[in-house]
């Protein structure tokens, strides 16, 4: 008998066929499913079928959306990510938990070579070996996909003349559905000027088809976490997966995302992602209360920062947990509530209060009255505060005068 290998296992074309293909070859073949939101539990069920019938000798579904949300998707939130601007890592963190957990698994059952499907094309395969490397570093790691260059012609050919298939139906659409997200990708994602059709947004209504009036919803905080939804206990991956049905049904959270790879080209995505697109602006709103100028201010620094690393597969780098350390420090005081209307696609934080609102105890209405300080004090603090831009001025005119 050859060794046995575990399969880091989706279900998808390239999984299937490396379960499928070793199996064949007489491996006692492992396949290990990390369930980071993209199944219920029939899902599940389906999947260890579907595994089995490709050979495997055992399939392993693990839960992982706690700790998608403990130790990656809480640090998103906190610190406001959003890469270009724009994606909130949808992908990138759930490579991490899918490593460590497939990993841990692997090793309990005396399994040291661990195998995933990545291509030679993407950031997947820099995320799973970096990873893998990092939290097994006795395991040996094959990408057979990427390291013997197959297509997937070739492998769906090899599959169909064994009478076997793929649990994604569509080839020529890559889908990644999980807790802070899905993912979408194919051939019009190669043209920056192509539109997506409206079948790549699966997940969320068209924002057309949405109610007109919308939703009003209210979500409660404590240190920069999402505790109560209009006043009812929801919290940790609960509130997302939550957030993320209710923002689907007002087609809140669809985007495109044109960014740099960690192989450095250029990529381009499509998402959906509604519990990102409530979360992150509700957040950002109640830290506009609560802190100053200044925390706001490294803070959305080291927010995006942070963010690179992950995306890069860089979070087992030790800067990313010194800039977690800053974070939590200043979500001490991300307390509170915050009112936000979805709306055909729109999301609009409508007010926010917190019992360390520095609004409260300002005695100031900006731009009316204030008793902090006297109209004498102003008139001082303008004139200080503008001197060295008043002393530039007066240098060059001076130098242009003696020229």
């Amino acid at each position: 008998m050859k060794e046995a290998l575990a399969v880091a296992f989706s279900g998808g074309l390239d999984t299937s066929w490396l379960v499928a293909r070793f199996a064949s070859e007489g491996h006692p073949v492992t396949a290990i499913s990390v369930n980071t939101g993209a199944w219920n539990d029939a899902g599940v069920a389906q999947l260890r079928a579907h595994a089995l019938k490709l050979g495997a000798v055992e399939h392993v579904a693990i839960e992982g959306r706690g700790a998608l949300f403990d130790d990656h998707i809480a640090w998103l939130i906190r610190g406001n990510v959003l890469r270009g601007h724009t994606y909130p890592l949808c992908v990138g963190v759930e490579r991490v938990v899918q490593a460590r957990r497939f990993a841990e698994a692997a090793e309990s059952r005396g399994i040291s070579l661990l195998v995933h499907g990545s291509t030679g094309a993407g950031n997947d395969q820099i995320r799973f070996d970096t990873a893998l490397r990092c939290v097994a570093p006795l395991a040996r790691v094959l990408a057979p996909i990427r390291d013997e260059a197959r297509t997937r012609e070739e492998t769906s050919a090899w599959l169909a003349a064994r009478g076997l298939g793929t649990m994604q139906g569509d080839s020529t659409v890559s889908i990644n559905a999980g807790l802070w997200g899905t993912t979408a990708g194919g051939r019009w994602t190669h043209d920056p000027w192509a539109v997506p059709e409206e079948g790549t947004f699966a997940t969320t209504t068209s924002p057309a088809k949405a109610d007109p009036q919308g939703r009003e919803l209210v979500i409660g905080w404590k240190d920069g976490l999402p505790t109560h939804l209009d006043g009812e206990p929801c919290q940790g991956w609960h509130a997302v997966a939550r957030l993320a049905e209710i923002g689907a049904e007002h087609g809140v959270g669809r985007g495109i995302h044109l960014g740099d790879t960690i192989l450095g080209i250029k990529g381009r995505v499509a998402f959906e992602a509604p519990a990102a697109a409530i979360l992150i602006p509700a957040h950002r709103e109640l830290e506009k209360l609560v802190l100053t100028g200044a925390q706001r201010f490294w803070k959305d620094h080291l927010g995006e920062l942070y963010g690179q690393l992950v995306h890069e597969a860089r979070y087992h780098e030790p800067l990313a947990r010194d800039i977690e350390a800053f974070i939590a420090s200043s979500q001490q005081v991300v307390v509170g509530e915050t009112r936000v209307h979805l709306q055909q696609g729109a999301v609009l934080v409508t007010g926010v209060r917190s019992p360390f609102s520095l609004m409260d105890v300002q005695q100031t209405a900006y731009g009316e009255k204030t008793s902090l300080w006297s109209g004498e004090d102003a008139r001082g603090f303008a004139r200080i505060h503008g001197t060295s831009q008043w002393l530039a001025a007066v240098a060059a005119q001076r130098g242009r005068e003696n020229t």
